[in-house]
């Protein structure tokens, strides 16, 4: 029997993941989302599966990835097949908007934001928003791309431009508050299997391509990321209740605390990445071997249902 199934669309992550599983002697499978051929009836494998569906996927060409990990999903469901960051999961991961709505109804603090459908109405949702600076970032994006921070409505015009020919999966834009931290940094936490893992800051340098892989990593660059043991606690016990309730079992949530004290969330990543370096230099348990752990358990717990 395979132990697990890893859903993926994005092979250059796959290596650390891969590593723990070889270390702890796990028997997994890879499917790659986007090229398969499913009959509904047949029965897939009697594993866990745990998707990796990244909302940068249009970024490596991959059109069809959310379509055919929402189909195999199905399927899955289906047949009784538990999936460690299914539906519930590739929602928030695919629509920036929908994680603020989550957010906001649970009673965490996002940033104003207001919703451009089409980037002809950037401009409108502005006026709306009325405050500048501010962020504009696609509604599906992914590792940062695409967000910018635009100066007033002269830098937006400047933009304008662009943005009509850039690439967009659902052309819906997000205008937001900006609120930056008074050192410039962030906070990344780090949840698996429904626990807060390690708390990371971030010195981001004004970017926001924040994807902390070992692929992602950019030669001579200064580090971006240290384990950080002095994060907000209760946002951090909120977040656990927001996830476990929002059925999503793997995220990196991101927040600031800007300089009147706000802890204002901005992003959930349900496939997450790990630094290396910054696990190494704290002496934490890895990411990629705590969720080989987590996933070894849920199959264990699935081996003994099944007999």
């Amino acid at each position: 029997m395979t132990d697990f199934v890893i859903l993926y669309e994005n092979v250059a992550w796959l290596p650390p993941f891969r590593d723990a599983f070889a270390s702890a002697g796990i028997n997994h499978a890879e499917w790659f989302l986007g090229e398969d051929a499913i009959d509904m009836k047949s029965p897939p494998p009697a594993s866990v599966f745990y998707s990796r569906m990244s909302a940068s996927h249009l970024a490596r060409g991959n059109h069809h990835a959310p379509a055919a990990a929402g189909a195999i999903f199905d399927w899955l469901a289906l047949h009784g097949r538990p999936v460690v960051n299914g539906k519930a999961a590739l929602r928030l991961e695919l629509s920036k908007w929908a994680q603020h709505a989550a957010l906001a109804s649970a009673g965490i603090a996002t940033p104003k934001t207001v919703l451009a459908v089409g980037a002809a109405q950037i401009e409108a949702a502005a006026s709306k928003l009325g405050q500048a600076p501010f962020i504009l970032k696609p509604n599906r994006g992914g590792k940062g791309l695409g967000v910018r921070l635009v100066q007033d409505i002269d830098d937006l015009r400047a933009e304008q431009a662009s943005l009509s020919t850039e690439a967009s999966a659902d052309d819906l834009w997000l205008l937001q508050e900006y609120c930056p931290s008074p050192d410039g940094s962030l906070t990344r936490l780090e949840f698996i299997g429904g626990k807060l893992h390690y708390a990371v800051r971030v010195n981001a340098g004004g970017s926001f391509e924040l994807c902390p892989a070992e692929a992602c990593a950019i030669d001579g660059a200064p580090p971006m990321f240290a384990i950080a043991k002095d994060y907000d606690q209760a946002l951090a016990a909120h977040l656990t209740r927001f996830l476990e309730a929002a059925n999503v079992q793997i995220a990196g949530v991101e927040y600031l605390t800007t300089a009147d004290g706000r802890a204002v969330v901005y992003d959930i990543n349900t496939n997450t990445n790990y630094n290396p370096d910054a696990e190494a230099a704290a002496g934490v348990a890895s990411g990629p071997d705590t969720v080989t752990r987590y996933l070894e358990n849920l199959a264990a717990d699935a081996r003994r249902i099944a007999a």
